[in-house]
């Protein structure tokens, strides 16, 4: 079984790590911040490392579940200096392809295969594998993860070579944090205008407009559970940011994602900028521009 290391057990890392460890794979952990994740794993067999440089010595294939595009090429650069060549790394994050790209050239060089594996999914998914993979790798390098990446993920599909997976997560998330725009924007108008929240969910919900992220930003726009869905405010201006770019980069015109942006923009820069303000909390933050007490 190849040997792995995880860098990132947090929300989405703790369930692919337990689901790693369940198919019978050694795991490597490092500590981060947060204990807890790291503490629950080594009780249940895997090992703690002492760095970074320690966990990439171990490991055959390492894992990363990080923020954004920064901090992924602060642990790369130190997995780069540390694995044995024909070693393979996987970025789970959500990151800058143009980032990624670059990455993944470093990585040829140090003879580390490079896949990229966004995700699709929530921690309750991640929990019981099954997330979806957008991957992005080159061919004979996919048919060694795949099985590995199945351990976690329902839906595996290969985009295409290093930094399509990461491509087509941002072009996911742009469709997925423009719906949460339209939606806190259609209920502020809602309420302005005397349909009401409640009415325009019973219009909504089981119509064609109906779907799974809608859903869970009504699971808090409308009922009030402030975790229906956990992806942060600041993480979806980061991933709108990377699409910009992403769209720069190939000549794209892109006025409606401008636009979204900005929505997330405000929010985060009204106090939405906090690691438990998420994605549905944004129908605050348009209500309040807006004069409306929610």
């Amino acid at each position: 079984m190849e040997k792995i290391g995880f860098v990132g057990v947090g929300l989405m890392g703790h369930g692919m790590a337990s689901n790693l460890m369940a198919a019978g794979h050694p795991l490597t952990v490092v500590a981060h911040r947060n204990r807890g994740p790291v503490d629950d794993l080594v009780s249940r067999g895997a090992t703690e490392a002492a760095d970074l440089a320690e966990l990439a010595r171990a490991s055959d294939i390492v894992h990363i579940c990080a923020p954004g595009s920064p901090q992924v090429e602060a642990v790369v650069d130190v997995l780069l200096a540390n694995m044995a060549k024909g070693g393979v790394i996987v970025d789970c994050s959500t990151s800058n392809p143009v980032s990624t790209e670059k990455l993944a050239q470093n990585a040829e060089i140090a003879g580390i295969d490079w896949v990229d594996a966004p995700l699709g999914g929530t921690p309750a998914q991640a929990a019981t594998g099954e997330l979806a993979a957008m991957v992005g790798a080159h061919e004979d390098v996919f048919a060694r993860v795949e099985p590995v990446i199945g351990t976690w993920a329902k839906a595996v599909v290969r985009i295409g070579g290093p930094g399509s997976g990461h491509k087509m997560k941002l072009l996911n998330n742009f469709l997925a944090m423009g719906y949460g725009a339209i939606y806190a924007e259609a209920l502020a108008l809602a309420e302005k205008s005397g349909v009401g929240t409640a009415m325009f969910d019973s219009v909504i919900r089981g119509s064609r407009m109906d779907c799974g992220f809608y859903q869970t930003f009504m699971g808090y726009a409308v009922e009030g559970n402030r975790e229906a869905h956990k992806f942060t405010l600041t993480n979806a201006l980061k991933d709108m940011a990377y699409l910009a770019a992403m769209a720069d980069g190939s000549g794209v015109a892109n006025p409606v994602q401008g636009a979204v942006k900005n929505s997330y923009a405000m929010a985060v820069n009204t106090g939405g900028d906090g690691p438990e303000d998420y994605v549905p909390h944004l129908v605050d933050f348009v209500a309040k521009v807006n004069g409306i007490d929610r």
